[in-house]
């Protein structure tokens, strides 16, 4: 599984290795039903406690992106990808209204407010 971890984002690491494995779900690299390494595994291969693989798991199973079976291991949840997917641009759609609300009040142009969208997009 590839994840890249890195040590000057902003983000947790837990929260950077969830992300990731998000990513490779909906995008299809990830399919329904696939395994994922075990904890002990992924903390091994990406030189972190076990504690922040664990952390990043419950973050996916609490979303529905994986399920867990004591002993078996965690596998990619069977959802729909388009349904995920519509999720995830309800979170954003409501993280940006918040910032066009403030964007306005503070007299930011669209411009503006487009540039920096677009400035940190390409960040990480």
């Amino acid at each position: 599984m590839d994840i890249i971890l890195s040590n000057s984002s902003k983000k947790p690491l837990y929260e950077q290795i969830a992300s990731q494995i998000k990513n490779q779900i909906i995008s299809g690299v990830l399919k329904e039903g696939d395994a994922l390494p075990s904890m002990r595994l992924l903390a091994k291969e990406l030189r972190i406690s076990v504690i922040t693989t664990k952390r990043a798991y419950e973050e996916l199973e609490k979303e529905g992106f994986i399920e867990t079976a004591t002993g078996r291991g965690s596998f990619v949840a069977k959802r729909n990808i388009e349904l995920i997917k519509e999720e995830q641009l309800k979170i954003i759609e409501q993280h940006l209204e918040k910032s066009i609300e403030v964007a306005k009040s503070s007299g930011i142009s669209l411009e503006e407010l487009s540039d920096l969208l677009v400035t940190l997009y390409r960040e990480d």
